[in-house]
């Protein structure tokens, strides 16, 4: 199945349906945008009065001509040259790479739900996207685990005007999230509601090794709880429920911006957002 929205926070097709014509905006160092052409995103490393250069995610370098063609958080821009210095305005951006403006402000939360399975992977959202869902007026609520939907679905159960987004962890083809995410779209709810995943055990797992300043995330053997044996081989304790509490916190205090994170899981949460704020 294509993937309209790609494996960036700045995926292309997000948020262009009806949007404003292009503004412009100086391309100040470090600012995000994408390609709108191909879909190309990366970082401003330098600009001059004809060209900006992007750096992507891997470290890859393209030069581009200033102008039209490219977009901030899907919303098309004009790139110009930044300011000299001495009167630069400082570029304000939220921790998922999105363009703040200057008249930003919390909306009046919709109806329509992000929900998401625990109170670990809630935090790591706010964290991220907290600033753009505030003002796209996106509420996200932890379920304690996807076999409690059926009693949401139950007690407040979703519509055409009150879209339910899920992510969901682990979700791989044969586990068993799989299966209870294709039970759910066959129930009645299921043409209200979008569940998307990623293929890790734990929403911990989506925070980059880089990140956290290690190799890679170790391998924990079946039959050890799983965040329990991340401790163990980090050497953290593990013995009591508040210590696996204070080692999510160290490896939430990673996290500044969406970089920390692993591209399966951005693209996620930026199709949640748009799926919920479709337009009816």
């Amino acid at each position: 199945m294509d993937d309209r929205y790609g494996a960036d926070v700045l995926a292309a097709g997000w948020r262009q349906q009806g949007r404003p014509k292009a503004v412009k905006v100086a391309a100040e160092l470090d600012l995000v945008v994408e390609v709108a052409d191909d879909g190309y995103c990366g970082a401003v490393t330098k600009a001059n009065a004809r060209e900006v250069e992007l750096e992507d995610r891997a470290g890859r370098k393209r030069l581009f001509p200033l102008g039209h063609g490219f977009l901030i958080d899907g919303k098309p821009v004009e790139l110009v040259a930044p300011v000299p210095t001495a009167s630069r305005q400082p570029t304000k951006r939220t921790a998922s790479g999105s363009f703040v403006t200057e008249d930003q402000r919390a909306r009046v939360a919709l109806p329509s739900r992000i929900f998401v399975e625990g109170r670990h992977d809630a935090e790591l959202v706010e964290k991220v996207w907290g600033a753009d869902l505030r003002a796209e007026g996106v509420v996200v609520e932890y379920l304690q685990g996807i076999d409690v939907l059926d009693e949401v679905l139950r007690d407040a159960p979703p519509s055409a005007t009150t879209r339910y987004g899920i992510l969901v962890d682990h979700l791989v083809p044969g586990s068993k999230e799989t299966r209870m995410v294709e039970q759910f779209m066959r129930g009645p709810h299921g043409k209200h509601m979008k569940f998307v995943g990623h293929p890790y055990v734990d929403v911990w797992q989506t925070v980059t090794p880089k990140a956290m300043g290690i190799a890679a995330w170790p391998q924990i053997p079946r039959g050890i709880e799983w965040k329990v044996g991340i401790c163990q081989a980090f050497g953290w304790p593990h013995a009591e429920q508040a210590d696996i509490a204070a080692a999510w916190q160290r490896i939430l205090g990673c996290v500044t911006t969406f970089r920390d994170l692993e591209p399966s899981l951005i693209g996620r949460v930026e199709e949640l957002i748009d799926y919920v704020t479709a337009p009816e």
